[in-house]
């Protein structure tokens, strides 16, 4: 994947080794990864990161975490 200058939030962890995180650019883009592999992500726009971290604590995807 191309180089990014991704600035990445603390991690998340859920129950036992899920820890995840977060990031973002400066063109607006979202990230997300596994703690420690932070070179191997997926990427959208930040609406859509936006939409699916309000889904999780919504409760409406609970077997992701």
């Amino acid at each position: 994947m191309p180089e990014n200058n991704i600035t990445w939030d603390e991690a998340f962890c859920g129950e036992g080794n899920s820890c995840f995180r977060l990031g973002t650019d400066a063109e607006g883009n979202g990230y997300i990864s596994i703690l420690g592999e932070e070179d191997r992500y997926l990427t959208d726009s930040r609406d859509a990161l936006r939409n699916l971290i309000r889904d999780i604590k919504a409760g409406k995807a609970d077997h992701l975490l």
